[in-house]
């Protein structure tokens, strides 16, 4: 996918995005505009599931549609083989690819989610994942639901953007700077930084429910894609292994307490999280056999976060359930338990 680039056995990620924003005034000539934007995500994704987070929990299924590829893709393209005949509904195409090299027929990148695309012209408008969210939380800010939680309070930024950096550096991508390292030296380095920060994570959440200030922020939803996915596939498949998540008690608390809040775990699918790791990666896993595990039963056990107080959508109210055609098959979750 262009995504992974190796060099001296370090681990480098592809950031050439397509950086183009969609905004209240439109100034990159894309303006806020419901029903003009369809968000293109991944269920296996964490940079997607970001995304997928952010719109259910502001409310923006009416004015943002979204499409979703599977699980499974060859080294050219996500694609949308889980929609009747292989084909996205709205933009008619097989592959994202098209997308992208409708707005770039030289494009060489990355064919990454999410990705919002302008529908009537078939184009990728921009793939910058760490902006598409919070975007979304400012710029989408008249066409949010009635109580939808602030994710990004301004007096609040400067904290929030510092927690968000150190965790997408040493724990976001950490996992993958660990699971892709191409020598012994690079994978030990990721490795300990990886757990030093999620040990300084647990100090920090040990005594205060939220990651910044006493409600859910945009530093939490970018925590928990990386934990959900943790010991389902970061444990084994990326050997980020000195412990699982369910072996640290503050973290893995943290991470159940989101899981059953309204707009998190309901858009985790095991499934796809794990046939996209096992099965694409070939490199770490040839044989692409699955694992049986881990028991997901744990994510409903109780985690008393509750006890520590705040307010989970701050002056907000939790969203309704998930649409039915964007709901995650029962078979893919314990919330059907």
């Amino acid at each position: 996918m262009g995504e992974y680039v190796s060099s001296n056995g370090g681990y480098d990620r592809d950031e050439k995005y397509l950086t183009t924003r969609i905004t209240r005034d439109g100034h990159d000539g894309y303006p806020v505009e419901p029903g003009r934007y369809r968000l293109i995500a991944a269920r296996a994704c964490p940079w997607a599931n970001r995304a997928i987070i952010v719109r259910r929990l502001l409310g923006l299924e009416d004015v943002l549609s979204m499409g979703i590829c599977g699980p499974v893709h060859d080294e050219q393209s996500w694609t949308f083989d889980l929609d009747p005949g292989g084909r996205d509904p709205v933009l008619g195409i097989e592959r994202l690819e098209e997308a992208y090299l409708r707005r770039d027929p030289s494009y060489d990148r990355g064919i990454t989610v999410p990705a919002i695309v302008e529908i009537s012209s078939g184009q990728v408008v921009t793939n910058d994942f760490p902006q598409i969210t919070l975007d979304l939380s400012t710029e989408w800010r008249e066409h949010h639901r009635d109580g939808a939680p602030d994710l990004y309070p301004e007096p609040l930024r400067d904290e929030i953007d510092e927690v968000m950096d150190l965790v997408y550096r040493d724990v976001n991508n950490g996992v993958y700077r660990a699971g892709f390292a191409g020598s012994q030296d690079a994978y030990e380095a990721a490795y300990h930084r990886l757990f030093d920060r999620l040990d300084w994570l647990s100090d920090r959440l040990e005594g205060q429910r939220y990651l910044v200030g006493d409600s859910i922020t945009e530093a939490d939803v970018r925590l928990f894609t990386t934990l959900a996915r943790f010991d389902a596939v970061y444990h084994g498949h990326f050997k980020c292994n000195r412990q699982k998540l369910s072996e640290m008690p503050t973290l893995w608390a943290y991470a159940r307490d989101l899981f059953q809040t309204p707009g998190f775990g309901d858009t985790i699918d095991f499934d796809h999280i794990k046939r996209h790791y096992y099965c694409v990666h070939q490199d770490i896993n040839p044989t692409g056999i699955l694992p049986a595990g881990p028991d997901l039963s744990g994510w409903l056990e109780p985690h008393r976060r509750e006890e520590l107080g705040g307010r989970p959508f701050g002056d907000g109210t939790p969203p309704g359930p998930p649409v039915e055609e964007e709901s995650v098959p029962a078979t893919h979750t314990p919330l059907a338990a």
